[in-house]
């Protein structure tokens, strides 16, 4: 029989209506008051008991949000890092606040106040998107009841739904009957596994080669090569380089004028490394490259890919959302010659971050990732038909993102998400008529999705503004905006030049707004250059 007391003999403080406050004691304090402090700790547990005050804290939280956005005005408070490193260092994280409304207090300080807020109509930076409210609820759901998305015994229902989203986005890109693939946590991460299952792939041939098939893995990697166009994403070289390819094993192809890898390009590239004796593994097509929003002419890089037996992944990330469009759907036709597809819901489906797919055409491919651990998922449940999502994902624990997306299409409809990204294609378009027709800017090319690329290079004196000057110039200007917290805009380079980049994914922001901001970045390069000539 056990000497020590049962937790519920001893003398403890009403779990209900006390919350633990006090820093832990230093060691040696005595086993009541250690257990006083891990009983009152149990307030904070997500249970049944706990549920109305789930409830209560959750809605002061969602009321501190909420409140919050009513009386923003601006995007970004212009905060510089040093001030916010400041702020946060001075939190004493040993020591717990009263209760959760002096924590949110707290938190408006340290986060809220000066967090960027992707709603705003001014915000034109990144590839983030305002979200939809369906999205939200299931994230508050999903963070709740927890399931890891790895094993069937950790996620029931949550895996059957993830799989039928799979099978929805599947069959929208028109991947045939075989197709299959998991959720991600990004575009990166997708890119990722689609090149690992390539490389497995190409491996796996290779070794079919009587003079190979004994080698180890690393003797066969040297000759693999990944052709890309000269606009892809970084991914596609952190993935060569995580998969122990290098960065050299990347080679990039060039783009025609309006940025879509040139199928031509590609041809001569691919022979190239043939007659050298090299391996193609793999060709990555874009459909929507980052600052450009082209899609690559998916159809002829898949005929290429084809000829040499190459693996053919679309990272389509950014263009993804096209697979709802009412208006240009046509422009993702092709995806179903792909091997894999990337497809980010986090930015033209309007969701949380984060929610990502890898699709692949013949499931068959996915085993290539595949591992079993007896203490997890051995391969006698596989056998058994029972349906472990870690067989096919290079993560392990796993949060259930789908069912944002669930929802989102439950309640709103893939139609209604489809207009959201229509309507910023459009605003794209309007937004490129009029910074063609402005002297003072330069359009770097027409838009083809919702991203802009341009500089603010004027007439000063007759003479248009020189290279170099507006080269300093440009960077001056968005980081002058950006501390100025009246809008985000983004930067970037083309052929070594900088240009300013507006990316618009909110289809509430208005032809209105976005002038605007090209009024404030006029305003602020005129300012910089006066400055500069009076100094």
């Amino acid at each position: 029989m056990s000497l020590m007391p049962r937790l519920d003999e001893l003398h403890v403080h009403d779990p209900h209506n006390s919350e633990v406050h006090a820093k832990q004691d230093p060691p040696g304090q005595d086993f009541g008051s250690r257990v006083e402090l891990a009983l009152g700790a149990t307030n904070h547990l997500f249970n049944a008991r706990n549920s109305p005050r789930y409830v209560a804290q959750v809605l002061q939280g969602v009321t501190a949000v909420a409140t919050k956005l009513e009386r923003t005005t601006r995007p970004f408070t212009g905060v510089g890092p040093s001030e916010m490193k400041a702020r946060v260092g001075a939190v004493d994280l040993d020591t717990p606040l009263p209760d959760t409304a002096a924590a949110l207090q707290e938190l408006e300080t340290v986060y809220l106040r000066d967090a960027i807020y992707f709603h705003d109509a001014k915000y034109a930076a990144h590839l983030n998107c305002p979200v939809v409210i369906p999205a939200l609820v299931g994230e508050a759901i999903l963070s709740a009841v927890n399931s890891s998305l790895d094993t069937w015994d950790q996620s029931a229902g949550a895996t059957m739904i993830e799989r039928r989203l799979i099978d929805w986005a599947a069959e929208r890109l028109h991947l045939g009957d075989n197709a299959d693939g998991i959720f991600t946590s990004g575009g990166s991460q997708s890119n990722l596994q689609a090149l690992l299952i390539a490389r497995n792939h190409a491996v796996a041939g290779l070794r079919r080669e009587p003079a190979q098939s004994g080698l180890r893995l690393p003797a066969l990697l040297d000759t693999l090569r990944i052709f890309t166009s000269e606009d892809s994403h970084f991914s596609i070289q952190k993935s060569a380089s995580m998969l122990g390819l290098g960065f050299d094993a990347v080679i990039t192809v060039p783009c025609t004028p309006d940025h879509r890898m040139d199928p031509a390009a590609l041809a001569e590239a691919m022979a190239s490394a043939r007659d050298a004796g090299l391996t193609p593994m793999a060709v990555v097509a874009t459909a929507g490259t980052t600052d450009f929003g082209a899609v690559d002419p998916l159809a002829e890089l898949a005929a290429l890919a084809r000829a040499y037996r190459a693996w053919f992944h679309i990272d389509a990330a950014y263009g993804g959302g096209l697979m709802v469009s009412g208006r240009y759907r046509h422009l993702l036709d092709g995806t179903r010659l792909a091997d894999s597809v990337t497809v980010d819901f986090h930015k033209t489906f309007f969701q949380p971050v984060s929610s990502s797919a890898l699709l692949v055409r013949e499931s068959a491919m996915l085993r290539h990732i595949t591992y079993y651990a007896d203490y997890l998922n051995p391969e006698s449940a596989a056998l058994a038909d029972i349906p472990n999502q870690v067989d096919k994902s290079i993560q392990t624990t796993r949060r259930f993102d789908a069912l944002k997306l669930w929802l989102t299409l439950r309640i709103m409809g893939a139609d209604a998400i489809g207009a959201l990204f229509d309507e910023a294609i459009d605003l794209a378009a309007r937004v490129g008529s009029l910074l063609a027709a402005d002297d003072d800017f330069e359009l770097a090319a027409a838009p083809q999705l919702s991203t802009l690329v341009f500089r603010y290079r004027p007439v000063v004196d007759g003479v248009r503004l020189p290279e170099d000057t507006a080269d300093v110039l440009n960077p001056a200007i968005r980081a002058a905006v950006f501390a100025s917290g009246e809008a985000v805009v983004a930067g970037t380079k083309v052929g070594g030049r900088h240009y300013l980049k507006f990316t618009l994914l909110n289809a509430e922001a208005t032809l209105e707004d976005i002038a605007e901001i090209i009024g404030l970045l006029r305003r602020t390069g005129a300012d910089l250059l006066q400055s500069e000539v009076s100094a």
